[in-house]
């Protein structure tokens, strides 16, 4: 067997590593007729204490740059410790096709993506996600050669519809979804059991606090918005006058604020909208807001909503495209709405949760014929990473807002989490549990797994 000791960063250790995760002389993985002659070798490692659960992985063409411009169908990803596939039997043959996984031998190949960021027709991350035991270092490989077997079902989903007569992105995990009737402040959608239903309510155009009574599994909305941050939302602290006031693109001079909208796009503040991926494992939101005029400044922003499969949270990386505030010391804001009651509520470092239980209804149904049930809690949270030292802030106004203050960044661009969970969904199910599984999750986001290096293989 030959290595090609091609390397990236400090790899070099990775070669080396004695009795480590990665080993050169492992068996080679073979599916039916496949049988490749080429691997790399990837080494993740888990820095901390305790185990991980479906955490993402993302890698990029400078970490893999003997991948460079490579089609998905060239590469298959395979867990060597993952249990292999039996040989499948005629009736699951004839359901699945051509393309479904015949008998494996050393591994188990497993989901991934090679998602295209910028619309250029190349990849710029290859993604996947991986279970961790506490301090684990373990090691994965991606083998060369065109094969096209594997189906892979979706866990998540990102789509674009037009819902009740506006333009409104969806995005969402088997557990827990988020959508922007209004184009700034996500709603929070709940399931009752895992599934993908967002098509649906968007497609049938269904009423996402009523769908309940066609299928009590699709589960409900689970947040009001209205004038808040809703489950998560951005803004500017731009006024000196008024250091805690937050301006914010949907609450222009000229907007219409009575109805919680904008007014005309080329005086006021106008917003595009883009599905950038939408894969087995996560699906992602592209949205741009131009023309912000906050009267404090001028701003343009790009956020990327990203759903994870296997997760109740949802993350959002922040560009602004122009940030020009007429005073000095302006800086950026992420919130997510104070529950009303606000029975759950824990703050620390970058970390805000509230809930509490809630009568589900339709803030828009003033007639009341749609009733709404009472749960025992809704839960939502907001994590920014700590690598930009955020501030926390109780702002008081637009119904009460949890928020964090950010300052600029030389790249103008910042990262946060948002995250949900109800009492009758498939997970989560006490706001005990929604609290640990938010602190936990902000351990992991501020400690992404860790790449230790790659390792191409020919035999």
């Amino acid at each position: 067997m030959l290595i090609d000791r091609r390397l990236f960063a400090t790899s070099a250790l990775f070669l080396t590593l004695a009795g480590g995760a990665y080993a050169a002389d492992r068996p080679w993985y073979t599916q039916g007729a496949f049988a490749p002659t080429e691997r790399i070798a990837i080494q993740v490692t888990n820095d901390l204490d305790e185990d991980r659960v479906n955490s993402p992985v993302p890698l990029t063409p400078e970490q893999l740059p003997m991948l460079r411009g490579a089609q998905a169908l060239t590469i298959t990803l395979v867990d060597p410790d993952g249990k292999p596939r039996p040989a499948p039997d005629h009736e699951r043959q004839a359901m699945e096709g051509p393309h479904g996984h015949l008998v494996e031998a050393n591994g188990r190949a497993v989901d991934y993506q090679l998602d295209d960021l910028d619309a250029d027709g190349l990849w710029d991350e290859l993604f996947l996600q991986v279970d961790l035991k506490a301090h684990e270092t373990k090691t994965l490989y991606i083998y060369r050669g065109f094969q096209q077997r594997g189906w892979n079902p979706h866990r998540t989903h990102a789509g674009i519809g037009s819902y009740m007569r506006h333009t409104v992105p969806f995005w969402e995990s088997e557990a827990v979804g988020w959508k922007l009737w209004f184009p700034t402040d996500a709603d929070v959608y709940g399931k009752r059991a895992p599934m993908l239903m967002s098509p649906r309510l968007y497609g049938e155009n269904l009423d996402g606090y009523a769908v309940s009574r066609i299928d009590p599994k699709l589960g409900s909305d689970i947040m009001s918005v209205d004038d808040s941050f809703g489950g998560g939302g951005i803004g500017v602290f731009d006024d000196p006058a008024k250091p805690d006031a937050i301006s914010r693109p949907r609450f222009t001079p000229k907007s219409d604020q009575a109805n919680r909208f904008n007014g005309n796009g080329l005086t006021d503040t106008r917003y595009a909208f883009e599905v950038v991926t939408n894969g087995p494992l996560r699906s992602m939101i592209r949205v741009k807001t131009m023309n912000w005029d906050s009267g404090k400044g001028r701003y343009e922003v790009e956020q990327l909503y990203t759903a994870y499969a296997g997760q109740n949270y949802s993350t959002a990386r922040v560009t602004f495209k122009t940030f020009a505030p007429k005073a000095k010391g302006a800086a950026w804001a992420a919130g997510i709405r104070k529950h009303a009651p606000e029975e759950i509520l824990y703050q620390q470092g970058g970390v805000a949760i509230t809930g509490g239980s809630e009568l589900v209804r339709n803030p828009d149904d003033k007639e009341a014929v749609q009733n709404g049930f009472r749960i025992d809690y809704a839960g939502s949270a907001l994590v920014v990473r700590d690598a930009y030292k955020p501030t926390y802030v109780s702002s008081p106004d637009r119904q009460g807002n949890h928020v964090f203050k950010v300052a600029p960044t030389k790249d103008n661009r910042f990262e946060y989490m948002i995250a949900a969970a109800w009492s009758e969904g498939p997970t989560l199910k006490t706001a005990d549990a929604f609290k640990s599984y938010v602190i936990k999750s902000a351990r992991e986001y501020n400690s992404p797994v860790r790449i230790g290096g790659v390792a191409e293989e020919k035999r």
